[in-house]
Order: C-alpha cells, then sequence, then structure tokens
C-alpha cells in the first residue's frame, strides 16, 4: 500500500479511488481471493493516517457473476465507497460487440484452445442472461438509497445510455462510441474517459477515441485508469490540441474539478477559499510534465 500511495501523490494525485473488482468474468481469479486484503489495506492505512494522498474505494461490478451482488451487499456500506460501476463483459455487445476481438482478447489472456474458448464464450453468455440485468438493477438501487456516485461502463448505444440514466448514473464511464458520448451528455452524465486514451493517441480496443471527444466538446472528465502519471500529462495533451477548444483551466478541469463535482467531493477540486488546499507544482520540460511538489490539505506530501 505504501509504493502504492507514493505513486499516487508521484503522479500528482491527492485523491485517489482505488479500483477494486466485484465479483468476475471466471470463477478462481486472484482478484475475488485478494478482494477483503486490499479493502482493509485502504481501510487501515486511511484510519493510522499513513497515506499521503487520501485513498477512497471505487467499487467495479461485473454483474454477469454470481458472486457480485453478496459481495456488494457486505460492502457497500463500507466508509471509503465513493463510486460505483456497472459492468459487463460478456461477448457480443458494448466493448466487446465485435466477437472476434472478445475470443482475440481472452483466448490469448486464458491460453485457451479453440474449443475450450467456445465453450468459454458460452458460458459467458448464459451467466449474462442469468445474473446481468438483476444484479444490475439491485446494485444501482442500493447507490441510490446511499446516495453514492454511480457509473455506466462501455455504453455503446443510445438505448444503453438511456438505461444508464434511468437507473441514476451521473458518469459516463468510457463510451464506446461517439453516439453513446452524446446521448450521455444529452441526459445529463459526466463523460468520463481514461487518460492513457489520450496519451496513446486512440483506444487501446479500438473503441472511439478520446481527443476525437475532446474535439466534439463531449468530454468532462480523465481517469488514469491503468496509468497513474498519464492524468496531469494528458491534461496537458488536451489543452495544445489546435483541435479542440480547451483551454489549458479548462483542460485542467477534467481531472479536478469535473470529478470532484461529479463525486459530491464539494470540499476539493478548485484552489478556493475554504476549500482543502490540496496543490500540484508542476513544470514542462522537453515535452513532459514534471512533478515538483504536491500539498494535501496543506500539508507537502511530495
Amino acid at each position: 500500500m505504501s509504493s502504492h500511495d507514493a505513486l499516487m501523490v508521484a503522479s500528482g494525485i491527492t485523491t485517489v479511488l482505488d479500483a477494486v473488482a466485484i465479483g468476475d468474468v471466471r470463477d478462481g481469479g486472484d482478484r475475488l481471493e485478494n478482494l477483503e486484503k486490499m479493502i482493509n489495506a485502504v481501510e487501515e492505512t486511511q484510519k493510522r493516517g499513513v497515506n499521503r494522498a487520501e485513498h477512497r474505494l471505487h467499487l467495479r461490478c461485473e454483474l454477469p457473476h454470481h458472486t457480485t451482488l453478496p459481495l456488494f451487499e457486505k460492502l457497500v456500506g463500507r466508509e471509503p465507497v465513493t463510486l460505483v460501476s456497472l459492468m459487463d463483459h460478456s461477448p457480443g455487445q458494448r466493448q466487446f460487440a465485435n466477437r472476434e476481438k472478445y475470443r482475440e482478447y481472452y483466448q490469448g489472456k486464458y491460453s485457451l484452445t479453440d474449443e475450450q474458448m467456445a465453450r468459454y464464450e458460452e458460458e459467458q453468455l448464459a451467466l449474462a442472461a442469468r445474473w446481468s440485468q438483476p444484479n444490475r438493477t439491485a446494485i444501482a438501487q442500493m447507490c441510490r438509497e446511499r446516495q453514492i456516485a454511480l457509473a455506466s461502463h462501455d455504453d455503446a448505444t443510445c438505448d444503453h445510455v438511456l438505461e444508464s440514466h434511468q437507473l441514476g448514473s451521473v458518469i459516463a464511464e468510457f463510451p464506446t462510441t461517439f453516439e453513446a458520448a452524446d446521448a450521455s451528455r444529452q441526459h445529463g452524465m459526466n463523460v468520463l474517459m481514461g487518460a492513457p486514451n489520450i496519451v496513446r493517441g486512440g483506444s487501446h480496443s479500438g473503441n472511439v477515441a478520446a481527443h476525437r471527444l475532446a474535439e466534439l466538446g463531449l468530454l468532462d472528465i480523465l481517469s488514469s485508469d491503468y496509468y497513474p502519471a498519464s492524468l496531469l500529462d494528458a491534461a496537458f495533451r488536451v489543452a495544445d490540441d489546435d483541435a479542440n477548444r480547451f483551454t489549458l483551466s479548462q483542460a485542467i478541469r477534467l481531472v479536478t474539478r469535473n470529478p470532484a463535482r461529479a463525486l459530491n467531493l464539494d470540499d476539493r477540486g478548485v484552489i478556493a477559499e475554504g476549500k482543502r488546499a490540496d496543490l500540484v507544482l508542476a513544470h514542462r520540460k522537453g515535452g513532459n510534465i514534471h512533478i515538483d511538489h504536491v500539498w494535501r490539505q496543506g500539508k507537502r506530501v511530495f
């Protein structure tokens, strides 16, 4: 936990939503075995005051799994839970609308033969049919009751977005198409894309590029996703891109004010009297962003 925390502040991040998976796409995975240990590490280090950044929890719920709802019911009351995502990575829809891309990804990930992959694909379709919708509805209701911010995930169509809106989602996490991003904005949801998508120049899975949404004015929040150092780098890249209308201050809001507001963390995200003094001093050299110092609540932590 200490090395993870150090990486966060060194990347200029003062409030961290540590993402943990609830449920899995396959039984026997390490993520479920280590789930309680990871959550305990976040809670205990926060209580002891040893973290330099503030760590909260982001529960990423894999809907087509029999353990998802029982696990969520057990964890939703934990104090650090700040965001919940509703995910469905079953074949033939959303991120994996292209079934060949789905087979390529999971066959490689799990080293499956063609026969094993075909069986795995059918199993996933059956699980989705059994669990996805009831889990989606139940988890969304519990989030509404507790006023926990809810995010859709990989919405691809206007129908997906309408359902997400009706469930109470305030964030559209990684919409895969322009149509879904545009519909999300029309329904008042914050469009969130991955900062690595900006740095790479496109989606690693072939979906809509974040820089294209920025050009269309459909980008509200950037997430560090799997690469924390990309967050501030991506904000500056958005500001530098003449194809969009973002000023530097508007681009910085993608990683400060906008996510704070979406998560109801109204005490941070801006430099203003009465707010938390969470500050980052950085400079640019050779096209790269270098973090010089970081303060959390006025205390220098890096």
